[in-house]
């Protein structure tokens, strides 16, 4: 077995990628040694026409480089519909040579519109109306000689699509071709089917649905957004092993028909009549004589992309949990699980028998199944059985977000549902994923499945805010705020890339960003909303390197920034226009989506953030002038906030937990001023009682600008609350994913309004970044993105955690960071992938007790470099995986003080006692003590009601410590 290999090699982020139109595709892949400190030293790439490499066609030799993440490919000019080989070896500082890696491949699609020889096609409209509401049959037969090799199928769709052959249906893709901004851009996706044809008589079948070109969208319920007739393109490829090449291809031969598919909406549902279904409708000895015809539709062929985004398909199945009788006497299938996707069933039952799925997230306080949140959205399937022994189904071009299931007309299901014949099917986009995040603490466990299970639901092709009501858009600002939660646990390189092709598509003339891409609903250019335009892609690079996407994105970054200084008449302030402010932000006036931070105040920093991002993209660009502009751009910008909104005394002017966030976020503030900013936004919380205010805008960065700035402790009790209103307080009342408000359920179990209360909304499990890269301590040093060059920082804070790890595939490979905190010891594991550094702090460490694995630090191999800060010890590490064990100076115990403050020993029972033992009424929330809770305990000396003197106090702290021994002990 060789020391050093490869794996994981990729095309385009992808393994054996069939259908791309990039005509310079990138490679990346991992390595894997059995030596700590290993860096690739140079590679060698071969790409070759045949499997066995005898005439690679390019052959970069020995390329000393550490590049091993989107090398481009340079060889001779690629053809479309050909598959290309290729294979990679290395050699490492250490002199060793690797084997070459597995052979992988990439296969092109269309490079050039006249490649496309097909028609777009559709019923005929004279024949078959347009706007009828079953979905169509498309049919066509052919015959093919003996001999063949390959053969492929390129298509797409104006509706939604599903193909089959022969009678099987093609591939596992659902809602083909996903959502483009159709107008501009429609993927078409490559299938191979080989193995589907017959070397006599055959036959290819299309069902069409609207989906999203032309079905029902947004709360409005508009139709036909894009077009007012289904249809197809497709053709089909086949090549023989004597070196001839047949093609079918969509035209006006193609044959008509409707279905069993009665009606099928995203939003609303589908009915199924089993007995008008087909049979053998896409076999070639079926009898089309009554079907109709097609006819041409007039489309450009030239907005046709290949897929970029992975598809969408069932990725999990999962059992219901139990079935329930409600007090209203429905029957009620409980997944456990608010999941979006399908219910599959069994059932035998007369023909004609109708059974309806009726699909809801939530049961009222009194156990009914609640359907008001969904609006006008149906979410209803209605199955109608043939009659003829077993019969399964699954609808085909809908998809509902639920978690339980109201069933009507089942069969015998007043004496009970056998859970044996149902079974959800959980649809998203098929991601990869890439990151897992665990502690010691339960209910944040359960936070983190919530924020998985939230980002899979509303991935389903575009970033939704909802996947249940009748909204199910890519808005711009749950996008941003979310990406980099997103992009920790799942691999999103494509995911995102397609989405941003379309909102570069979608952007105004102007520069402005439309709120939801694809632009289906009025409005644009909102603060923090059009901000993802140059956030979402900064974010891709950082954790891919993916300079490409950036040089493809500046224009459109770059014009939202120019848009923004167009903007009123102060150059370097944003104060006009409608924004959606700190939307949902619990500071807001009763009865108003909108919180209490001015407007002006978060679309100019806002605007300051975008410009450095730019700058930042500049820099890596090379773009020297545009480097100089927006610095100098970035430097006016935070002079004109710190003149507005900066008092002279140094306090921010809008008292707001928003406002001093994203002050502090965006570093619109340095020195005194910084730490003033930071210090008043820890009483804010600690006056509202360790409980958040903020909304959207605030909330993703709350944490993060806690813990970077002094105050770590009140970050984790923030994460730990429970209360309303709190990322916990959710899981408290049963959630399974991310809300969208904070009591979506109130606290009497009454719900938020109907108008807009989604249970399964990613947007506030943005918290998850700060999780991963704070708590658990895996991050980066930006400067080298992708993670070339790790950061690994666990902050221990507190007894309330004692243990969390967080895992993750990076394009280099997978990184661990985990720490684990006794009364005793510190342990903490470190995984650092081949080819890639890390600082790792070791947080209240002393060097001379450090030991890696039981040997002092100073003789390990592998670190390089070994530092005592006033954090604890630093190091700098090369590859490998390592285990650090000292001595935990702090032990569990906290340390009482004149410095304590009031509320965290009124937050514990024992010591609220001992408090009011010493000051009588302090622990009454409406007593004249109760404004000095954020203060420390020596404040209540210079309080005329707290009659307490510095003996006192002194002997107050003597006893809070003598009861923190003894609690700890207890504890041990």
């Amino acid at each position: 077995m060789n020391e050093l290999k490869i794996y994981d090699v990729t095309c385009e982020y992808r393994k054996n990628p069939i259908g791309l139109d990039v005509k310079k595709p990138r490679l990346s892949w991992k390595i894997q040694s059995d030596r700590r400190g290993t860096t690739q030293l140079a590679y060698q790439l071969q790409v070759s026409l045949k499997f066995n490499f005898e005439t690679p066609i390019w052959d970069t030799g020995y390329i000393e480089s550490e590049q091993s993440l989107h090398i481009d490919y340079a060889g001779p000019e690629l053809k479309s519909t050909t598959r290309y080989y290729y294979r990679v070896k290395v050699w490492d500082h250490f002199g060793r040579q690797s084997d070459w890696s597995d052979i992988a491949w990439w296969e092109t699609a269309f490079f050039e519109t006249n490649e496309w020889k097909a028609k777009w096609i559709t019923p005929n409209p004279q024949e078959l109306d347009p706007a009828s509401e079953p979905a169509f049959l498309l049919r066509k037969e052919f015959n093919l000689k003996d001999g063949i090799e390959s053969a492929r199928i390129y298509a797409t769709g104006v509706g939604l699509y599903e193909l089959y052959l022969n009678g099987q249906c093609v591939g596992e893709d659902l809602l083909a071709p996903g959502w483009t901004s159709y107008s501009k851009r429609i993927q078409y996706q490559t299938y191979d089917v080989t193995a589907l044809l017959t070397s006599s008589s055959n036959a290819i079948g299309a069902m069409l649905a609207d989906g999203w070109y032309k079905g029902d969208l947004s709360w409005d319920c508009t139709r036909n957004n894009y077009g007012t007739k289904r249809g197809i393109i497709l053709q089909l490829n086949v090549r023989y092993d004597d070196g001839t090449e047949d093609l079918l291809v969509s035209d006006h031969t193609w044959k008509a028909f409707t279905g069993p598919i009665l009606y099928s909406e995203l939003y609303h549902g589908e009915v199924y009549d089993a007995r008008l279904e087909q049979r053998d409708w896409s076999k070639s000895d079926f009898n089309d004589s009554k079907w109709m015809g097609t006819d041409t539709l007039d489309l450009p062929l030239e907005n046709l992309v290949a897929q970029e985004n992975n598809p969408t398909r069932v990725i999990e199945t999962i059992k219901p949990q139990a079935v329930l009788i409600t007090p209203a006497g429905d029957t009620v299938l409980d997944m456990g699980q608010n999941m979006v996707g399908r219910i599959r069933f069994t059932v035998t039952a007369p023909a004609g028998t109708k059974i309806t799925l009726k699909h809801a997230e939530v049961l009222d306080k009194d156990g009914n199944v609640y359907f008001g949140n969904l609006r006008s959205a149906k979410q209803t399937v209605e199955y109608i059985t043939k009659g003829e022994g077993m019969e399964s189904y699954a609808p085909v071009f809908t998809f509902q977000g639920f978690r339980y299931v109201k069933i009507e007309g089942y069969p015998g299901q007043e004496n009970g549902l056998n859970l044996e014949h149902f079974v959800g099917e959980v649809i998203h986009t098929d991601m990869v994923q890439s990151g897992n995040f665990k502690t010691s603490n339960p209910v944040v466990n359960q936070l983190q499945q919530n924020i998985k299970w939230g980002q899979r639901g509303n991935f389903v092709d575009v970033p939704t805010d909802c996947p249940q009501r009748d909204e199910r858009l890519g808005w711009t600002g749950d996008a941003q705020v979310f990406i980099r939660t997103a992009l920790f646990n799942y691999q999103g390189g494509p995911f995102f890339t397609k989405w941003l092709r379309d909102l570069k598509a979608d952007q105004l003339p102007n520069g402005g960003v439309p709120f939801v891409i694809p632009n289906v609903v009025d409005g644009d250019s909102s603060a923090a909303w059009g901000d993802a335009a140059v956030i979402c892609p900064w974010t891709v690079y950082l954790s891919y390197s993916d300079t490409r996407l950036l040089e493809e994105q500046y224009p459109s970054m770059q014009a939202w920034v120019e848009y923004i200084r167009a903007q009123g008449e102060m150059e370097y302030a944003w104060n006009t226009g409608f924004h959606f402010g700190d939307w949902l932000g619990l500071d807001s006036k009763e009865d108003t989506y909108f919180g209490a931070t001015p407007d002006e105040l978060i679309a100019t920093a806002f605007y300051a953030y975008s410009t450095r991002l730019l700058r930042d993209t500049a820099k890596v660009l090379n773009k020297v002038d545009d480097v100089k502009q927006y610095d100098e751009l970035l430097i006016r910008i935070k002079k004109y906030y710190n003149d507005e909104f900066i008092t002279p005394l140094g306090r921010l002017a809008v008292t707001t937990q928003t406002a001093h966030v994203l002050t502090l976020m965006f570093d619109l503030v340095e020195g005194k001023i910084r730490e003033r900013i930071s210090y008043d936004l820890n009483q804010l919380v600690l006056e509202n009682d360790y409980h958040l205010t903020t909304g959207f805008v605030g909330t993703p960065y709350l944490n993060l600008v806690l813990s970077n700035n002094g105050y770590h402790e009140t970050a984790v009790k923030l994460l730990l609350q429970e209360t309303f209103p709190s990322w916990l307080y959710s899981v408290s009342k049963g959630a399974t994913t991310i809300w969208e408000h904070w009591d979506g359920i109130k606290e009497d179990d009454s719900f938020w309004s109907d108008d807009m209360n989604s249970f399964n909304h990613y947007a506030y499990g943005a918290i998850g970044d700060w999780m991963y890269r704070v708590v658990a301590g895996l991050d980066m040093d930006e400067t080298e993105p992708a993670y070339k060059r790790i950061r690994i920082q666990p902050r221990i804070g507190g007894k309330e955690l004692t243990y969390a790890r967080a895992t993750y595939d990076s394009m280099y490979g997978r990184i661990v960071s985990a720490w684990n905190i006794t009364h005793e010891e510190v342990t903490i594991e470190v995984e650092i992938p081949v080819n890639t550094t890390a600082q790792i702090i070791l947080p209240f460490a002393n060097k001379e007790d450090v030991k890696e694995n039981g040997i002092i630090i100073t003789k390990v191999e592998g670190i390089f470099d070994i530092c005592q800060t006033d954090k604890g010890v630093s190091l700098v590490v090369g590859s490998g995986q390592y285990r650090f064990v000292y001595k935990n100076e702090r032990g569990f115990r906290t340390i009482y003080s004149a410095n304590t403050r009031l509320i965290d020993l009124l937050l514990n029972e024992e010591m609220t006692k001992t408090l009011e033992m010493y000051v009588p009424g302090i622990s009454n929330p409406h007593g004249q003590l109760a404004r000095l809770k954020a203060e420390p305990i020596e404040k209540l000396l210079y309080h005329p009601m707290s009659k307490l003197t510095e003996d006192r106090l002194n002997a107050l702290i003597n006893e809070l410590n003598a009861l923190e021994e003894k609690l700890v002990t207890v504890q041990q």
